[in-house]
Formats: structure tokens, C-alpha cells, sequence
């Protein structure tokens, strides 16, 4: 009976010394990061090194550009999301090429934006023009359906 006991003190001793590890190292990663807060969800710390998901912008910052009537497109995606997995690494290329400076908005770590900006489904994509939008894309599309949205954005700016 005291071996059992001791047995399982020392499992949860060390599920507990597992946990604290992680946290820590979770809030490690998360310092300095583009979200502006203490704790990250795990998917988006493993995003914060890959290249397709820098740009980020922030709510308040989406905000005040609106308000302002600037003009820009937003990539509003989910880092858990099958879809957007698939999407990001045909689009972020493909914006950089045609010199469309896309901001990422992360709506695992910034969940208001689902019903602020009206998006039922991740991907999706919305181009404001002087502060209103304009055009939207939802969803994973082919490659030419990406190329020919980013291309009428062009088109009418």
C-alpha cells in the first residue's frame, strides 16, 4: 500500500513539474511578441518565427486605421484553422509580389474581431477602402481566385 501511494505521489509530482515547465516556457516565448500580451495560445507561438504570419496588426490599431479612412486588406485567420494552414502560404507570397502589404489579424488571440468585422468562417480576406469595406473573400479558393481578388484590389486603388 505505501509503495502505491508513493507511486502515485511521484506521478503527479511529476505532471505538476511538467506543467509549470510549460507555462513558463509558453510565457518565455510569448515576451516580446507582436499581440501585445503576456499569454499566447500554443498555436500562435509556434507561428511567431514563420514568416507568412508576420505583419500583424492589432485591434486597436485595424480600429483607429478605419477611423482614420486609410485604405488596406486584412487576412483575418484562426492559427488552429485546417483552411488557413492551407491558404497563408499561397497568399503571403503572392501579396509580397504584388506589393500589397497585407495585415494579418489573429483571431484566436483577438476573438472580438469575429463579430466586430462580421466573419463567419476563416479565412477570410477584406480589403477597406477609405475606412469602409469594400470587397471580401472567404474560405480556401484556388490560386487563381486568390490572384484575381488581389488583382481587382489593385485595380481600384
Amino acid at each position: 500500500m505505501k509503495k502505491l501511494i508513493i507511486f502515485t505521489v511521484l506521478i503527479v509530482a511529476l505532471f505538476a513539474a511538467l506543467a509549470i515547465i510549460t507555462t513558463v516556457s509558453n510565457k518565455q516565448k510569448a515576451e516580446g511578441n507582436p499581440y501585445g500580451k503576456d499569454e499566447l495560445e500554443p498555436a500562435t507561438i509556434k507561428q511567431l518565427d514563420d514568416p507568412n504570419y508576420q505583419n500583424q496588426i492589432l485591434p486597436d490599431e485595424l480600429e483607429k486605421k478605419l477611423e482614420a479612412g486609410e485604405s488596406l486588406t486584412v487576412y483575418f485567420y484562426d492559427p488552429t484553422c485546417p483552411h488557413c494552414k492551407e491558404t497563408t502560404p499561397v497568399i503571403v507570397p503572392m501579396t509580397n509580389g504584388m506589393g500589397i502589404d497585407l495585415k494579418k489579424f489573429n483571431l484566436l488571440e483577438f476573438r472580438d474581431g469575429w463579430n466586430e468585422y462580421g466573419i463567419e468562417s476563416t479565412p477570410t480576406l477584406i480589403h477597406f477602402k477609405n475606412g469602409k469595406e469594400e470587397k471580401r473573400l472567404v474560405g480556401s479558393n484556388e490560386k487563381s481566385v486568390f490572384e484575381e481578388w488581389f488583382l481587382s484590389i489593385l485595380g481600384n486603388q
